[in-house]
């Protein structure tokens, strides 16, 4: 087989502190799999700094003076990690066969980029990089997750179970996500919609070498919605149902009504009453906010605004 071009993605937000070890960790995993002699004799790496205000674009600018095969990409400001992906991968697939995106903290397993492109050479497009165990989560994290993941095949979405955004995808994977114009992008849900041959490959996540999560509690949440609300439209049915469920219960409760008034049986109750008015009261502001949340993705999609500005780029 022809020799092929491996580019490593790599997003970083405020990375400074590991991000110079992490790229010297991957350059010299590219130089063992261009040992193997079998594909990626070729290779770089893309850094792309997602706005970040530390001094990580410095970094990023040092290291590819000191070394031709690292290049930048740098946004405007902070335009978030799936937005940092698209870029890195919209640049990288110009001139790379396959792409390994990766975050910059490394605590998935970089060893595992030479058994993924042994993968890709036996003719996979897609090798998910998918965690065997959970050990360093907390309890509270490790719980949420599985439901979560639960939760979302119950919803019909078709995800990997324990994969974030480590993988390989061949340049025609990336071309054809590249082809997917929302702004509301959910990447690990819309990656087994492309429907390429796939494969998957086990490792083990480690803690931190430095630096701090960029994915605190409310970042966490707000991306699992995301995730919800930008691959399916259940919960707008399910507000349907409920809806369906509530008329089906206020027939019956004025059936219940003029049978109790018929046999002098009526009591005026004033908690009753407040109760039922709080409750239907309630479920109509949530589902008030469930369609807001879907009308408000939709004028995203209709602004057609820019997923993000690129500031500078180093070739």
């Amino acid at each position: 087989m022809d020799t092929q071009k491996l580019t490593i993605v790599v997003p970083a937000y405020n990375e400074e502190e590991v991000l110079t070890s992490s790229i010297q960790k991957l350059l010299s995993i590219e130089d063992k799999i261009a040992a193997q002699n079998i594909m990626g004799q070729r290779a770089d790496i893309l850094i792309v700094d997602d706005g970040s205000v530390d001094h990580t674009w410095e970094i990023i600018e040092k290291l590819h003076h000191s070394n031709s095969r690292i290049r930048g990409l740098r946004f405007s400001r902070n335009f978030g990690h799936q937005s940092a992906l698209i870029a890195g991968m919209k640049e990288a697939v110009k001139s790379a066969d396959m792409i390994v995106t990766i975050d910059a903290d490394l605590q998935d397993d970089p060893e595992k980029i030479a058994e993924m492109v042994d993968k890709y050479a036996e003719g996979a497009d897609i090798v998910y990089g998918v965690r065997n165990n959970r050990e360093s989560d907390s309890w509270f994290k490790r719980t949420t997750a599985q439901g979560y993941y639960k939760t979302l095949k119950m919803l019909g979405v078709e995800l990997i179970p324990n994969h974030a955004d480590f993988r390989l995808m061949s340049k025609r994977a990336v071309e054809t996500f590249l082809d997917y114009p929302e702004r509301n992008v959910f990447i690990r849900g819309l990656i087994p919609k492309l429907g390429y041959k796939t494969e998957e490959v086990d490792y083990k996540r480690t803690p931190r070498m430095a630096g701090e999560s960029k994915y605190p509690l409310k970042k966490m949440l707000a991306f699992a919605w995301d995730g919800i609300t930008s691959l399916t439209i259940a919960p707008v049915r399910l507000i349907l149902i409920l809806g369906t469920l509530a008329c089906l219960l206020a027939v019956g409760m004025v059936a219940y009504a003029v049978v109790t008034k018929l046999l002098g049986m009526t009591v005026h109750g004033w908690s009753s009453l407040m109760v039922s008015l709080w409750f239907i009261g309630g479920v109509q502001m949530v589902s008030l906010g469930v369609i807001g949340e879907y009308i408000g993705k939709l004028t995203t999609e209709v602004k057609r605004r820019p997923r993000y500005t690129v500031q500078t780029i180093l070739e």
